[in-house]
């Protein structure tokens, strides 16, 4: 999987059933993706991120879908890819949480 098409993902599960726009989007993979020894266009990163949204919001059962506004998308939850992604995600987002971790104990050195 495309480190973008991962980014999209992300963001589509962020937005939840509302959907988000193409322009928000793209601007969070270009702001992801982009660094000092990698500079990227911000059109061409629009161009893929409208381009993929299109070709996977293409059916009923796929992973995406259009939402009731124009150039809104969001993850189809009728598909059983779109509820294991979710629940990919979730498993990630628990297993990353500090604040569920054990304390950690107090390392500084002692000035006496």
């Amino acid at each position: 999987m495309n480190e973008y098409d991962r980014e999209i993902l992300k963001v589509l599960l962020e937005a939840g059933s509302v959907g988000i726009s193409v322009q928000k989007i793209s601007r969070h993979v270009f702001n992801s993706c982009n660094s000092f020894f990698n500079p990227i266009s911000f059109q061409d990163v629009h161009d893929y991120v409208l381009q993929y949204l299109q070709r996977n919001s293409k059916s009923d059962t796929s992973l995406i879908t259009r939402a009731d506004q124009r150039g809104i998308y969001k993850l189809n939850l009728d598909n059983q890819e779109g509820r294991q992604l979710m629940l990919n995600f979730q498993e990630e987002k628990a297993d990353a949480d500090p604040s569920q971790s054990a304390p950690v104990a107090d390392q500084s050195l002692s000035l006496f």
